[in-house]
């Protein structure tokens, strides 16, 4: 059962959704704060993907002709990330794995979308091996390891690329503010970052560069 809200809360959630609440504010001037947002923000990630293009243009042309290597040695790209970063890791694979437009389909796993070998050694031993307990049990030399985070610093994104750099597997890290401790790294082969400190912003860009690896990699294939 709902409860009533109490003077304070009401002043406060009308204050947060005036639209909510009749007479609270004017529509007309909510309908021009919610304009105002939407360019700002759309803005915000125009300017911060020409950040990208400018930065890692050059990069993300030698990442895909590795991967390309790679994928041609009978390589598999395994991705992975946490939480929002999962879903990305799980979209990235789909991409390479089941494409569009008839692009020729390779192999591409997420590794955060086995729910079960996530749950059970984030359980059994803890959740910092989630990912590198899987890259020692499937990783092999010629496979590709891309791993999203909006900070760079998720401890088992970074155990997992030390598991897979001594593999030899070719590491890739996205990456948001200044790189984070992905930075630090000298398990990675590549790092693109998206210089932000919103992860809206940052998750938005990252698709970005993913969807671009993509698209070089189909076409030099």
């Amino acid at each position: 059962m709902s409860r009533v809200p109490q003077p304070a809360e009401h002043v406060k959630a009308a204050g947060l959704y005036p639209f909510l609440y009749p007479g609270a504010a004017d529509p007309e001037q909510v309908v021009a704060q919610a304009c105002q947002s939407t360019i700002a923000k759309t803005r915000e990630i125009i300017d911060l993907r020409a950040q990208v293009r400018d930065r890692s243009s050059a990069l993300l042309a030698a990442c895909a002709h590795d991967m390309v290597g790679r994928f041609a040695a009978g390589g598999r790209l395994l991705t992975f990330g946490n939480g929002g970063s999962a879903t990305d890791a799980a979209e990235l694979a789909s991409l390479f794995l089941s494409p569009h437009d008839d692009a020729v389909s390779l192999p591409a796993f997420g590794l955060a979308s086995d729910v079960s070998v996530v749950t059970s050694l984030a359980n059994d031993i803890g959740v910092e091996v989630v990912f590198s307990r899987q890259f020692a049990a499937l990783g092999r030399q010629p496979d590709i390891a891309i791993g999203l985070s909006t900070s760079g610093n998720s401890e088992n994104l970074l155990r997992a690329f030390e598991v897979a750099s001594r593999l030899g597997m070719l590491t890739v890290g996205i990456s948001g503010y200044d790189g984070g401790k992905m930075a630090e790294l000298d398990t990675l082969d590549y790092l693109f970052v998206a210089p932000s400190s919103s992860i809206h912003r940052i998750q938005e860009a990252q698709t970005t560069i993913y969807h671009i690896l993509w698209e070089l990699v189909v076409a030099e294939l």
